[in-house]
């Protein structure tokens, strides 16, 4: 693969139709259809062009990665922190709808193509993020960052998950490993961190599994059990986070 090139989508809103196949590729199902993100995300994306990157292929005309990213204001204490990606996005719309000047960036998602994992792209979003947030002047880049092998431990609790570690003293899971090796510092966890409901033919047909009884269900690619309740014709899963403080990169 030739080198990808990182651009803002403000600087190439021609790849915008491309992405919905990225992230539809990139994450299960069922985290298509947050509640929040559903309501928020396309206005928000639409507001902060400058702060959502996307690697292009230049070679193959191939959309390889993609970043987002939105500022908020935090004061940087751990415990004033949002409880998590839903509500950095309630966050920033409202202080922007108050006129709130923002001091921090927060990411929301970095991914890149299967076939293209493994080649250090996923840090290199991440490091356009911290140079970003110097560049804008802002006091902190933040993350509520989706753990990703904490899919194959549902029942662990996210405060004892993110605490796992490696003989070498580096993270268990790879993702947060990643950011750390980058730099990062874990926070504090964020054990609701995103909310998805649905009807429960919706999460039948989300998860491909079927839910013949009420109760709570381990299901492919959720970070934890998903509530089934069919009297109430509802499921609901509530993905834990971990929150991830970066320095931002000064100029």
């Amino acid at each position: 693969m030739s080198e990808p090139r990182l651009y803002t989508l403000a600087e190439r809103p021609d790849l915008i139709p491309r992405l919905t196949e990225l992230v539809e590729g990139s994450w299960p199902e069922f985290m298509l259809h947050g509640d929040v993100a559903n309501e928020l995300w396309r206005g928000l994306r639409a507001r902060s062009m400058d702060f959502q990157w996307v690697l292009h292929n230049e070679g193959a005309d191939e959309v390889v990665g993609l970043g987002n990213s939105i500022p908020l204001f935090w004061d940087g204490e751990v415990e004033h922190l949002p409880e998590g990606f839903d509500a950095v996005l309630q966050a920033s719309v409202r202080q922007h709808a108050e006129g709130v000047r923002p001091n921090a960036l927060s990411a929301l998602q970095a991914v890149v193509t299967p076939k293209h994992r493994g080649h250090g792209l996923s840090g290199l979003l991440i490091q356009a993020m911290r140079t970003v947030a110097g560049a804008h002047g802002f006091e902190h880049l933040i993350a509520p960052v989706r753990p990703t092998w904490k899919d194959r431990y549902p029942l662990v609790p996210i405060e004892r998950y993110m605490a796992w570690r490696r003989h070498d003293g580096l993270p268990f899971d790879p993702w947060l490993r990643l950011h750390e090796r980058l730099g990062g510092r874990m926070l504090a966890p964020c054990p609701e961190s995103t909310r998805v409901t649905g009807t429960v033919a919706e999460w039948e047909a989300w998860s491909r599994m079927a839910f013949p009884d009420s109760g709570e269900y381990v299901v492919p690619g959720a970070l934890a059990l998903v509530r089934i309740d069919r009297e109430r014709d509802v499921g609901e899963h509530v993905e834990p986070n971990v929150w991830v403080r970066h320095d931002p990169l000064l100029a």
